[in-house]
């Protein structure tokens, strides 16, 4: 009988390739992420002008969808985070995948606010909560001494589909208008994300007979006496969920969460609307958003090489601080080359969150509770990019500009480089973790 997917194709398939399977698991991430990036505020963006101007919405109304959504998300983490560590990330992102591609394309046929509200939210929570938990939880199942370059690449793709996003569903409503930019985007998703993920993903490496970074498992009767010695165990905490909530790394981590990312979602989505009110054209605007995103994935992959050497804590401050330069930088843009330097420390700051912070909960807590602590820590994380948007296109609607909201951004994104470096490694509950 051929095998149909998951860990029966995976068996199948150990014997005939010539590195080790994580790596495939890898790519499937990859897959996952880039096209989770359908309906991400940089992708929304471009579309932010065109539905306000043919629908009157007030940007305050198209920035609650956003906000939606994550409060959505967040009351779903918690209870997918167990699913995750008992059925792997197959399920999860498939489904996620399959969901966000059809709602994506449905939005094509936006009527009213309530018809966005809906196809938009759903895809957002997918966005905020299934696809999070599923690409890092199967990143972080299986490599541990490789984690961080095995983050920054699964991020350096998700900047990718971030950087081709908006620029395909401009290109697509240059052609026709906003309905084909939404076609475009749900097309992608499908396209690129539901068959990699469906049929060569696998829960743990352990399922197929191998341990994690590609260390091999001891054949049968080996030891001191045999021919074959078992790898060195590579000590690991072990977490509960109970446990890690009351460590103060738990909520620090959280809190630094809380910081970060409001100025991620609100800074994202209202960039475009932004530069364009500052004179600069669609298109550039289009570019600058494209910018970010580039420099998104580059400072992914930095940070992944770099994180081992600075530590955790240091890398947690680059991020919060050039999130805060950026903020202040968007503040003065009169000409293209100004959007473009604030576009540049946005995403090197947003790279950095992006790929410090699944290693920082990963680490410090361990591999086997991993989707539970992390579905607890993602509610913190979606409600506050809930709030970006809504806080960005309030005070927009309210004074007229951006300016208040991106000095709103700044100030708490030093704030957050303060709680990054308070934010140290707890100690194990169990005296020298455990050997996976």
């Amino acid at each position: 009988m051929s095998p149909v997917g998951g860990p029966r194709l995976a068996t199948w398939l150990l014997p005939r390739l010539p590195f080790f399977y994580g790596w495939v698991i890898l790519a499937c991430a990859c897959t996952a992420g880039f096209s989770r990036q359908g309906p991400a505020v940089a992708t929304l963006s471009v579309f932010v002008e065109p539905m306000t101007r043919e629908f009157g919405w007030t940007r305050t109304a198209l920035s609650g969808a956003v906000s939606l959504g994550g409060v959505m998300a967040a009351i779903a983490s918690p209870l997918l985070g167990p699913v995750l560590d008992r059925r792997g990330a197959r399920l999860v992102l498939s489904a996620a995948v399959l969901v966000t591609g059809v709602c994506t394309m449905a939005l094509s046929l936006t009527q009213t606010l309530l018809a966005f509200y809906v196809f938009f939210c759903i895809a957002r929570m997918n966005f905020a909560g299934p696809f999070d938990l599923g690409i890092y939880g199967a990143v972080n199942s299986w490599f541990l001494s490789r984690r961080a370059l095995a983050t920054s690449i699964a991020n350096l793709a998700q900047m990718a589909g971030l950087v081709v996003m908006p620029l395909l569903a401009h290109l697509a409503m240059m052609q026709q208008d906003w309905r084909a930019g939404w076609l475009m985007v749900g097309s992608i998703v499908l396209v690129v994300g539901f068959v990699p993920t469906w049929l060569l993903m696998v829960r743990r490496p352990e399922d197929v007979g191998l341990l994690p970074d590609g260390r091999q498992v001891a054949p049968h009767g080996s030891g001191p006496g045999g021919a074959t010695r078992a790898p060195a165990p590579i000590p690991e905490p072990v977490f509960t969920r109970s446990e890690a909530l009351r460590t103060p790394a738990f909520w620090l981590l959280a809190l630094y969460t809380l910081a970060v990312y409001p100025v991620q979602a609100g800074m994202s989505l209202h960039q475009a609307p932004h530069l364009i009110e500052r004179g600069l054209s669609p298109t550039f605007a289009a570019t600058i958003v494209s910018t970010f995103s580039l420099l998104s994935a580059l400072s992914s992959l930095a940070f992944g090489l770099i994180t081992r050497r600075l530590g955790v804590r240091i890398a947690l401050v680059l991020s919060a601080l050039f999130l805060g330069v950026s903020a202040l930088l968007m503040m003065g843009v009169a000409a293209p080359w100004q959007g473009y330097a604030a576009a540049c420390c946005f995403g090197i700051g947003i790279g950095g969150v992006l790929t410090v912070l699944p290693i920082a909960w990963a680490d410090y807590f361990g591999r086997r509770s991993f989707g539970a602590i992390r579905g607890a820590a993602l509610t913190v994380q979606v409600t506050a990019q809930a709030s970006g948007p809504l806080l960005s296109g309030v005070l927009r609607d309210a004074t007229g500009d951006y300016a208040a909201s991106l000095l709103c951004f700044a100030a708490i994104s030093f704030a957050g480089a303060l709680i990054g470096l308070l934010a140290r490694a707890p100690m194990p509950p169990r005296e020298k973790g455990a050997a996976i």
